[in-house]
């Protein structure tokens, strides 16, 4: 049976590339995916009775669709048996190593992009019998596999940029550091392509729970919800087998670039914008704030200026992925918190706005829905700290002390133009649309 390790199982890769996989299946393909839960048992556990399978819900405008889910024939726990991962990762029926373990589980340095081993994670992983991080299993069992020769694909399917050329990247520095001899293994045997992927999958509540028996007639401790959009592109860089995920809508594409521009530069962005302005102006969802009519033109006006400056390769996808972002924020079912997404803005308008902003200026033109996005950011920024609520961002003492520090509007406005690296003279012109966005606040 062909096979996928896939590293951190939980609802977004329940949700996501099961489901993917699943479809495929359903076309005649034979995969099973081991699943690896990087922490806690309790998923595994929970699903172990029914063999893993489970419920996948997917609300859509025509309401809730069920499906059953059951690709999964093993979950590992990393704290339990680390080995037992290694060893699965080095076991050739293993063609595709897959991982969803966000940013962090990737432990890069943010200044430099190689992995932070000095960081409190991969220096124990150096210095452990076993490792516990992603980036560690992965090196260990690549290295147990140069015996086998063996290739492999390693897939990230996590929210990053470039994610495989910089899970390459951690993987070869740790495993130097290690002293594990796979350098020319990984440059013959072993491929690491970029990805992109898209879809909204919340937590399982009490609440999704019910729902999901009500149309399925019984109750299951971990059903999934996710939206009926969905969206796998992956780079066309495999080392060996994969199932056919590209006949059940994945995109397999020279260059993901253009499609992850694409996503930065309109959903992203709209997603930030909405989240600041849409907090201002006092809703908590953004199904709520894309039907403010103070709100809405400004999207719109984003992302007029954003398709701009996209690449030839998604020009002409570019309008109906505009129709499919307003269908998927106007849709009131998934309830998506805006402060959830507001998290962070001093590490995201960086790649989802301000390069827009840059680009519209060398072309000798403006950005001005863009430079009001910004402006929104700034002025819940500065509502916050004054409010005296703590900042959910990795710049939260900076901006505290922006605020703080700043005589006016104008100086914030100053401090807010040097860390985003803007021109200092648009300052002036923020200034004025911060007392706009301030306005909104019921």
């Amino acid at each position: 049976m062909n096979r996928i390790l896939h590293l951190g199982f939980g609802n977004f890769h329940r949700a996501h590339q099961a489901f993917y996989t699943a479809a495929a299946n359903a076309l005649g393909e034979n995969w099973a995916i081991t699943g690896v839960a990087m922490r806690r048992p309790d998923l595994r556990d929970a699903l172990a009775a029914g063999g893993f399978a489970y419920t996948l819900g997917i609300r859509g405008t025509d309401g809730l669709e069920a499906r059953h889910i059951a690709v999964h024939d093993r979950v590992l726990v990393v704290p339990e048996d680390p080995q037992a991962v290694i060893d699965a990762i080095a076991d050739p029926e293993t063609h595709i190593v897959s991982l969803t373990v966000t940013e962090k589980g990737y432990h890069l340095n943010p200044a430099t992009g190689a992995p932070d081993l000095d960081g409190a994670a991969l220096a124990a992983d150096l210095v452990a019998p076993l490792p516990q991080t992603a980036v560690g299993l992965i090196a260990h069992g690549l290295a147990k596999r140069v015996a086998a020769g063996a290739p492999v694909t390693v897939l990230s399917c996590d929210n990053i940029s470039g994610n495989g050329h910089k899970l390459a990247h951690a993987v070869h520095g740790f495993a130097k550091a290690a002293g594990l001899d796979i350098g020319d293994f990984l440059a013959t045997h072993v491929r690491f392509p970029d990805s992109m992927v898209d879809r909204i999958t919340p937590a399982t509540t009490d609440g999704i729970r019910a729902e999901i028996a009500a149309i399925t007639g019984k109750n299951e401790p971990q059903p999934v919800l996710t939206e009926a959009f969905s969206e796998w592109i992956i780079e066309d860089d495999f080392a060996g087998p994969r199932p056919a995920w590209d006949k059940v809508g994945v995109e397999i594409v020279p260059d993901v670039a253009p499609f992850e521009m694409r996503k930065l530069r309109l959903l992203n962005a709209a997603h930030s914008y909405l989240a600041y302005a849409g907090q201002l102006a006092g809703h908590r969802y953004v199904h709520e704030a894309i039907r403010d009519p103070r709100l809405r033109p400004i999207v719109e006006g984003i992302w007029d200026e954003a398709a701009s400056t996209l690449p030839d390769a998604v020009a002409d996808t570019t309008p109906a992925y505009r129709t499919a972002l307003l269908d998927r924020f106007e849709g009131a079912g998934m309830r998506h918190e805006l402060a959830q997404i507001a998290q962070d803005g001093s590490l995201k308008l960086p790649v989802r706005l301000v390069p827009v902003w840059h680009l519209r200026r060398a072309a000798g033109d403006l950005a001005p829905n863009v430079t009001e996005a910004v402006a929104a950011w700034l002025a819940f920024v500065r509502r916050e700290v004054l409010a005296g609520r703590a900042l959910a961002d990795p710049a939260a003492g900076r901006l505290a002390g922006m605020v703080r520090g700043a005589d006016d509007t104008d100086a914030f406005c100053r401090a807010g133009c040097a860390l985003l690296d803007m021109e200092e003279g648009t300052a002036d012109w923020l200034a004025t649309l911060v007392r706009d966005v301030d306005a909104l606040s019921p």
